[in-house]
């Protein structure tokens, strides 16, 4: 089991569109974080970055990069998320399920140039989730990775 924490949450209010940064966020089972347009029930629910991955990548790119440039719903800090499809991420109420890989894409070196290279080792680019049960989350909250039952 590891254990860390949320440190920040971020929706996008239609495909393309930029992520905002919220101050608190409302996860369903029908709407993955409310107010993101990727929420649809499904595998890619929720994504989840650990800013780990997220800080070694732009180090590899050479800058220092905003989070949301990697469109991840929730920026965790100390969880280890590779090969762990199966696995649950409990924040509080919340329970998300891992699905898979969030694969980098060409978005990325639109983006920064090298970035989609420097997020594919080890996971680097974060999950993908389908929500198991909402609740309500705020940055600070403790994250807990379980095996699935």
């Amino acid at each position: 089991m590891d254990q860390g924490k949320l440190l920040a949450i971020a929706v996008r209010a239609k495909s393309r569109a930029r992520m905002t940064e919220i101050p608190a966020g409302e996860i369903s089972m029908e709407a993955g974080v409310v107010g993101d347009s990727r929420g649809a029930p499904g595998d890619r629910q929720v994504t989840l970055l650990d800013v780990a991955a997220w800080n070694a990548a732009c180090e590899v790119v050479g800058h220092d990069i905003p989070w949301t440039t990697r469109r991840a719903n929730l920026l965790m800090e100390g969880l280890d998320f590779a090969n762990r499809v199966g696995c649950q991420v409990r924040i509080g109420d919340v329970v998300l399920s891992i699905s898979g890989e969030t694969d980098p894409c060409q978005r990325m070196d639109d983006q920064v140039a090298g970035l989609r290279a420097a997020l594919e080792p080890d996971w680097r680019g974060g999950v993908c989730c389908r929500v198991i049960s909402g609740g309500t989350v705020v940055p600070g909250m403790a994250a807990i990775i379980e095996n699935s039952s």
